[in-house]
């Protein structure tokens, strides 16, 4: 029986290489000089390192543009309220892994509500899809690329 997985993912590595290049970009920028500015990544967040908002707000388009650069869809951010501590302000971004439990209902849903020939299972961070009917299968790819979910799925494991 094919079936698929649908998936929220992002590569560590991709994203550790754009909190990189985004502190080598900060450090060679003019309006950066002699600033103490920085990223910072740790398991799952960036955290952001400045003396002013401004700085934050700037940081945060540096670190969206090189996301995009290092084919991360730049929509897994999740930006976090700023923390002012004396001179320092401090900005967490959540990277967003995996697929909730509500988005996981709410794909199940989706699915359900066209009536389409096939079984959802929900597997953790994940969703499984299986038909009869590879067509049936690729319906519900389209389905789901044309709806208005925020984060990014991928569509893993597809078996004939």
């Amino acid at each position: 029986m094919p079936s698929f997985d649908v998936v929220s993912e992002v590569n560590d590595q991709e994203v550790m290489n754009a909190v990189d290049q985004s502190n080598r970009e900060i450090s060679s920028r003019f309006d950066f000089r002699g600033v103490d500015a920085s990223f910072e990544k740790s398991d799952d967040y960036v955290r952001l390192l400045g003396e002013a908002e401004l700085q934050l707000d700037q940081m945060l388009d540096i670190l969206r543009n090189k996301l995009v650069k290092r084919q991360v869809d730049p929509s897994v951010m999740d930006i976090k309220e700023r923390d002012h501590s004396g001179k320092k302000y401090y900005q967490n971004v959540a990277i967003q892994q995996g697929i909730d439990s509500n988005l996981a209902r709410l794909i199940v849903k989706m699915v359900k509500e066209k009536k389409m020939k096939v079984q959802t299972a929900i597997q953790g961070d994940q969703v499984r899809i299986s038909g009869k009917k590879r067509d049936d299968l690729q319906k519900v790819i389209a389905l789901l690329k044309d709806s208005d979910i925020t984060i990014p799925l991928q569509f893993n494991n597809f078996r004939d």
